[in-house]
């Protein structure tokens, strides 16, 4: 088992798991108690246009996506904080357009065959140092934001009406979170892919909110669910030659299914 560890694309690998967990254990808890599952997901597939983007033009893909990414959650927290009787369509039509205008960019990208179960399913072997630096700089971003505003952030989060009579700017905190979201679901797209990065970031969560008295607990539990998940994953995909990103969220969904059903037989005890 230690053998393969000598191999520099299994230390990035494991490095960039415990990067991404930690991140989705943050960001995931903040989605789903800021009820953004479905944003999310938009923003998720509407990324794809900015790696469309990135593979045309020639730059990080990272940056490409990053920059997409962006864009859509800036759109999607003003649309959703001005015309939220729209949000359904509005996130489906910029989920759609997004997916289009990235799947257009590559097929017109002269000379480029890209591998697009990479991007759908995920390629967390395929991880660079670049990448690696992205996420250092991410984690840490998100933890400063974290730590500097986190009363602002719970407030928002669990009762925005106080929050607003505490003085509290709501659009900018919602926007703010909707944002580093975004960039969360980025990186996660490179672990588990486009297609399951919505489960990475909401299945540990399901389990640490019943074990937490507090979203900082959740964050906590989640993070280390989310590690675990992504560490076992890796190493069955590895040893199995299984699609990684996809082995992970069956972990995941199995770690699940065990604590669902020991919830069960402890209440029937």
């Amino acid at each position: 088992m230690l053998e393969i560890l000598q191999f520099d694309f299994i230390q990035n690998a494991i490095i960039a798991g415990v990067l991404v967990s930690i991140i989705a254990g943050i960001i995931g808890s903040l989605i789903v108690v800021n009820r953004m599952v479905f944003l999310s997901g938009g923003i998720a597939h509407t990324s794809y246009g900015g790696i469309g983007l990135a593979v045309y033009f020639g730059f990080p893909i990272f940056l490409g996506a990053s920059l997409f990414a962006i864009i859509a959650a800036l759109l999607m927290a003003f649309i959703t904080l001005n015309n939220k009787d729209k949000l359904d369509i509005f996130i489906g039509l910029i989920w759609a357009v997004g997916m289009a205008i990235g799947i257009i960019l590559i097929d017109i990208t002269p000379g480029y065959n890209v591998d697009l179960m990479s991007y759908l399913f995920g390629s967390i072997l395929a991880v660079s140092a670049f990448d690696i630096k992205f996420m250092i700089i991410l984690l840490i971003t998100i933890l400063f934001i974290i730590v500097k505003w986190y009363k602002d952030i719970l407030a928002v989060s669990y009762d925005s009406q106080y929050a607003s009579l505490r003085g509290i700017n709501i659009k900018f905190f919602y926007t703010l979170i909707l944002v580093i979201s975004s960039l969360a679901i980025v990186i996660s797209i490179k672990v588990v892919g486009l297609i399951l990065v919505i489960a990475l970031l909401t299945i540990p969560v399901y389990i640490a909110q019943s074990l937490s008295k507090s979203l900082l607990n959740m964050m906590f539990i989640s993070g280390i669910l989310s590690t675990l998940s992504t560490l076992i994953g890796l190493y069955f995909s590895y040893i199995y030659n299984l699609s990684s990103g996809a082995t992970i969220i069956l972990v995941n969904a199995l770690i699940l299914g065990i604590f669902i059903i020991g919830q069960k037989i402890k209440k029937l005890i």
